[in-house]
């Protein structure tokens, strides 16, 4: 069985409802193993029409959800994310995260945002927002471009 058809057979079986416990307990066996994450324990609590934005893409459906997953999976070697904080209030739940992705030539660059997941009637992520700073984590990284930066933000944005 390919891990596409693991998946969506998942989605047929009861689950537990999402709350904070279990967003802690699932996002940590995605993200803190060594190597490339796995979302494949996650993808059975998106719906089918689930709609994920960042500061990057916004994507519509639950098959373009998996692409966009295994393409950033592909694209790095490693990827680590420590839950900060996790609340929950009706059917949203935000988690406060630092993620560190590795790739091949670059040193690890820490992320450090928070995502918004909103549940549908059937305690399913019908939207997925992630907030984050790509730009400025990123280019902390690089030596004198990092001061440049932030010095335009300073200038440009208060």
């Amino acid at each position: 069985m390919s891990e596409e058809d693991g998946a969506i057979s998942l989605q047929n079986a009861p689950l537990e409802p999402l709350n904070v416990d279990l967003v802690y307990r699932l996002w940590s066996e995605t993200y803190n193993t060594e190597g490339q994450p796995d979302w494949s324990h996650l993808f059975p609590y998106y719906a089918q029409d689930i709609v994920f934005q960042d500061s990057v893409q916004r994507i519509e459906g639950y098959e373009p959800f998996i692409a966009m997953c295994r393409r950033l999976s592909n694209r790095c070697q490693r990827v680590h994310m420590e839950l900060k904080n996790v609340m929950q209030k009706d059917n949203v739940i935000m988690m406060e995260w630092v993620m560190t992705m590795s790739f091949q030539k670059y040193p690890e660059t820490p992320l450090y945002g928070s995502t918004r997941l909103t549940l549908n009637d059937q305690g399913l992520i019908i939207e997925q927002r992630d907030y984050y700073d790509l730009w400025g984590d990123i280019f902390n990284n690089i030596p004198r471009f990092n001061r440049m930066y932030r010095k335009f933000m300073a200038r440009k944005f208060g």
